[in-house]
């Protein structure tokens, strides 16, 4: 009796923690990542399908590092590098974010568009409509009522898992390309290795999710279960990503038939794996893109809002936190007005924002790490030898490869070794 007392108690302290983690994960399947996941299956079938295996893992330890930072020290990741590496970098930092973040915010409202259309309806109706909802369900909500929006968002991304499994992929090949790593050096494959694994950890999502930890009010007594909140998360946003590529790999891949867009691949794949399929195929588009223009905007105001040290949090109000708002509503209002804005160059403007973001990570990830092993800082929260390891390992990596993925985007007929 006493043990099934101890279960439930830790069930129910579990889905008081949970949030964070499965948010910030989820958002990472925004529009240009399904794009991207829509054209590694389309070109590559299923041999890139090994790549999530350690792209988890590096997520995972990535997030775990910023939850727990949030929970020890109740500051976001703005204000403690604000804190310790002083005003100038902080604010050169938040210049390159809230760029990059404007660039992310125009593609999701882009994707947003590429989704009603194919459900016949103009972008001038779906890209407004789309704005006035996400800033309406910030601005006039309260944290809880936000994140159990954004909760239910999550489940909604099941539309590719399902559109995965009505494509009847040939499920031994899966199998064997999960577990066998592969390799090319050729330019395309090289390429869309990095941009797999670029997609994944953004500089953003760092500071959205130490922010949101911290409005939740998450301790270091808590912190154990916010922990599996954030595995559960990266594990659902990479079996959604995976899913993606079977269902374009199994359909489009072995037919030959090439795409340039996610909206592409809804299309094409309605003819070769039924009507429901492609349906919901651009429905996970809608989602998404809906999905990751509430957060995007939201995580850059946060964060340059911590950073300025002005009051910041979905539970104040307008009068309590202007700047915060008022931020949150320029960025929603400049990235929609993009889409609809004729002859707007948004291929540049989707463009530099990746650029930004690959010169951004690694100044991101390095502070990170500096922070989190200041013993002052988090007592004995520090990373443990094995996992300080992991992590300086994951960092170096991903810093490698957004610096080979900043190289491919400024030139792309750039062959590298």
């Amino acid at each position: 009796m006493k043990l099934n007392r101890n279960l439930w108690q830790t069930v129910l302290v579990f889905l008081l923690v949970v949030g964070p983690g499965i948010i910030t994960a989820n958002v990472d399947n925004d529009a240009g990542g399904i794009t991207t996941y829509s054209l590694a299956g389309a070109q590559f079938g299923y041999h890139l399908l090994w790549v999530f295996l350690p792209v988890t893992l590096a997520l995972i330890v990535i997030q775990e590092m910023s939850a727990r930072m949030g929970a020890v020290t109740s500051k976001g990741l703005a204000d403690l590098i604000r804190e310790q590496f002083g005003l100038h970098l902080t604010m050169l930092i938040m210049l390159v974010l809230l760029l990059a973040d404007i660039g992310n915010t125009a593609s999701e409202f882009a994707g947003l568009a590429a989704s009603m259309d194919i459900f016949g309806v103009t972008r001038y109706l779906a890209v407004p409509l789309g704005g006035l909802l996400v800033w309406w369900m910030v601005v006039k909500g309260t944290y809880r009522k936000v994140e159990k929006i954004f909760l239910v968002a999550c489940v909604f991304y099941v539309a590719y898992i399902v559109s995965g499994l009505l494509a009847h992929p040939d499920w031994p090949s899966v199998g064997r390309n999960l577990v066998t790593p592969g390799f090319s050096v050729s330019p395309g494959y090289l390429a869309m290795f990095i941009g797999l694994v670029g997609t994944t950890i953004a500089p953003w999502m760092q500071f959205y999710i130490q922010s949101a930890v911290v409005e939740k009010g998450i301790s270091p007594a808590d912190y154990r279960y916010s922990r599996w909140d954030v595995i559960l998360g990266c594990i659902m946003t990479d079996l959604v990503a995976v899913f993606i590529v079977i269902a374009v790999a199994a359909t489009l891949y072995v037919h030959h038939i090439g795409i340039n867009s996610a909206r592409d691949a809804a299309v094409a794949l309605a003819p070769l794996a039924g009507r429901f399929a492609s349906q919901l195929f651009a429905f996970g588009l809608l989602n998404a893109s809906l999905f990751s223009a509430s957060i995007l905007p939201l995580a850059t105001a946060y964060s340059i809002c911590e950073a300025l040290g002005f009051e910041a949090g979905v539970d104040k109000t307008f009068d309590e936190a202007p700047q915060f708002y008022g931020l949150y509503t320029a960025i929603i209002i400049i990235g929609s007005g993009l889409i609809l804005l004729p002859g707007a160059p948004l291929i540049p403007i989707m463009f530099w924002s990746q650029v930004l973001n690959g010169v951004l990570l690694p100044v991101v990830l390095v502070a990170m790490l500096v922070l989190i092993n200041d013993r002052s800082l988090m007592g004995e929260y520090t990373n443990s030898r094995f996992v300080n390891a992991t992590s300086w390992v994951t960092a170096v990596t991903m810093i490698v490869l957004s610096l080979m993925l900043l190289l491919t985007q400024l030139f792309p007929h750039l062959s590298l070794p």
